[in-house]
């Protein structure tokens, strides 16, 4: 059955203003207004994604941040993944909370002064996220009940001033969940796409990177994980899987910010809680490399404004 002319969906839309009783559209419009205010402090906004489970995208985001922190940068970690926070964990943060003031909800401080804002502090232990109600029916209203708790949740957070805020993103059931959450932070400033040499991670991240540009979202580059397995013995790396991360990256026309090997040594670190720091370390000098490749971007891109 079709809609007489001017009866069409996309139309009506156009013409509701606050028109339903909860007035949704209004709240909305007034959470994005104070997660606005919130981040306007916040020099330069990054969103760490892949689209793909299982790349270690966390641990990349966690490395990065500290990376940044290094150099001296007043640097945010934002973990909003429902189901699976672990950025408190690996930051030894775990069981930790917001604290709530007057102002808004304060970030506890972790390693070299790393503000962590993450779902993780309101969750109990091994207990995932169920909506009750009409949500168990439609997989559209539980993804709007998501939407709404993680705009609400962005909206409390008081970062103050810092030079760097850096998301990580859940990978979601599909490659258009991460772009949409990267939407909710104002002034992006780019996203970095995490994969690993395998083909069937490409395949996914592809579509991820495709839909966050047609979201208008700018991907400064990919950095490849799981490049290598490091003995922890002698050091020596050796090939982990069988892909081409460089291939796809110039189909996407992508910059490869760098490659991280699989370092079961360093990684047991962040699985206790005790993160890796010496500078002096292979793999976190990977980490500073990618995190200089990042900075150069983005002041290629500040100084491109300038001139425009």
């Amino acid at each position: 059955m079709t809609m007489a002319a001017g009866k069409d969906l996309k139309t009506i839309l156009t013409k509701l203003q606050y028109s339903d009783d909860a007035k949704v559209v209004q709240q909305i419009t007034a959470q994005m207004k104070q997660v606005q205010a919130r981040m306007a402090g916040i020099k330069q906004k990054l969103v760490v994604m892949s689209g793909k489970g299982g790349v270690g995208k966390s641990m990349t985001t966690v490395n990065l941040a500290l990376a940044l922190a290094r150099q001296g940068a007043k640097v945010g970690l934002l973990d909003v993944d429902l189901n699976g926070p672990c950025v408190p964990r690996m930051m030894g943060l775990h069981g930790q909370s917001l604290r709530m003031t007057p102002e808004g909800a304060q970030p506890p401080v972790g390693p070299l002064g790393i503000k962590v804002a993450s779902m993780d502090f309101f969750l109990d232990d091994a207990s995932p996220v169920r909506w009750k109600g009409p949500m168990d029916l439609s997989p559209v209203w539980l993804g709007l009940m998501e939407m709404n708790v993680i705009r609400e949740f962005l909206a409390d957070v008081v970062w103050g001033e810092l030079d760097y805020l850096l998301a990580d993103l859940p990978p979601g059931a599909a490659a258009d969940k991460p772009p949409v959450i990267a939407g909710f932070i104002p002034d992006l400033a780019g996203a970095i796409v995490v994969t690993t040499p395998s083909e069937v991670a490409s395949d996914v991240v592809q579509k991820s990177v495709t839909y966050a540009r047609d979201m208008g979202i700018r991907v400064l580059g990919v950095v490849e994980n799981m490049s290598e397995y490091r003995c922890p013995s002698c050091g020596a790396e050796n090939e982990l899987f069988e892909g081409n991360t460089e291939a796809m990256c110039e189909v996407l026309d992508l910059p490869l910010l760098g490659r991280i090997p699989f370092d079961r040594k360093f990684a047991k670190t962040f699985d206790k809680g005790q993160p890796l720091l010496d500078l002096e370390y292979p793999t976190i000098q990977k980490y500073q490399e990618i995190v200089g490749r990042i900075q150069a971007l983005l002041d290629y891109k500040k100084v491109l404004a300038e001139k425009l």
